[in-house]
C-alpha cells in the first residue's frame, strides 16, 4: 500500500468516555486500541502529521461533554501528542465530522499540501465514518484504518437493532463498496508508512 510522506493521519474521538459500557453498551473489535497505538507510532516514527480529534458533546448525560472525565483523549494517545516532532494538529467538535471543527481541517491539510489521509478511531459507523466521507468529498485520497476503529450496539427505526460487528462491516462496505475510501487493515497501512 502507498502511504505518501506527508499523509495525515486523522485520530478521531480516542476519548475516554468510551470506556463506560453502561452507556454504550456491547462493543466490537477488543484489539482496536493497540491498532490506534501502531499507527500513531509509525506516523511519529516517519515524522509524518498527525490530527488529534476530540469530541466535545452537547448531549446531556453524554460522558463525552465538556468538563467530564470521560471528555479527556484515553491515556495512551495523550501520552503521545507532541512527541512525534511533526506537525501535529488538535480539533475539537461537537458533530460527527472531523472537518466540522476547531480549527479548520481542510485548511490546515491544504496549507500543509497533503492529499492523503488516513482515518482511525470511534467510532466506525459514525465520526470515523462520517469524516471519512467527508473527506472523500473534499477531494482527498482516504485509506480507512477498518481494525483501527471500533463501535457499539445500536438500535434503529421499526425496532431494528445492529450488532457492533455489523455495523462495522456495514461502513466498510460503504466506504470501499460506494469509493469514498480504501479500506485496510492496520498492518498494511503500517508497512506502507514504514516502507515495508
Amino acid at each position: 500500500m502507498e502511504i505518501t510522506g506527508n499523509a495525515a493521519l486523522i485520530v478521531v474521538d480516542v476519548q475516554k468516555g468510551f470506556e463506560e459500557p453502561g452507556f454504550w453498551g456491547p462493543r466490537n473489535n477488543p484489539g482496536a486500541d493497540g491498532n490506534i497505538a501502531s499507527l500513531i507510532g509509525a506516523w511519529q516514527a516517519t515524522g509524518r502529521p498527525v490530527v488529534f480529534v476530540r469530541h466535545d458533546s452537547v448531549s446531556p448525560g453524554s460522558p463525552l461533554r465538556p468538563g467530564q472525565e470521560g471528555n479527556g483523549l484515553k491515556e495512551y494517545v495523550e501520552e503521545r501528542r507532541g512527541k512525534g516532532g511533526a506537525a501535529e494538529l488538535f480539533v475539537t467538535k461537537s458533530v460527527n465530522s472531523a472537518f466540522y471543527g476547531t480549527p479548520d481541517l481542510d485548511a490546515w491539510l491544504r496549507e500543509a499540501g497533503i492529499s492523503q489521509i488516513v482515518v482511525a478511531g470511534i467510532q466506525t459507523n459514525q465520526c470515523a465514518e462520517t469524516t471519512a466521507r467527508m473527506g472523500g468529498n473534499l477531494g482527498y485520497d482516504v485509506v480507512f484504518a477498518w481494525d483501527a476503529t471500533y463501535t457499539f450496539d445500536l438500535e434503529g427505526p421499526f425496532g431494528w437493532r445492529l450488532g457492533a460487528e455489523e455495523l462495522a462491516r456495514a461502513t466498510a462496505v460503504s466506504l470501499h463498496g460506494g469509493g469514498f475510501a480504501k479500506v485496510v487493515m492496520t498492518e498494511e497501512v503500517v508497512a506502507g508508512a514504514l516502507g515495508g
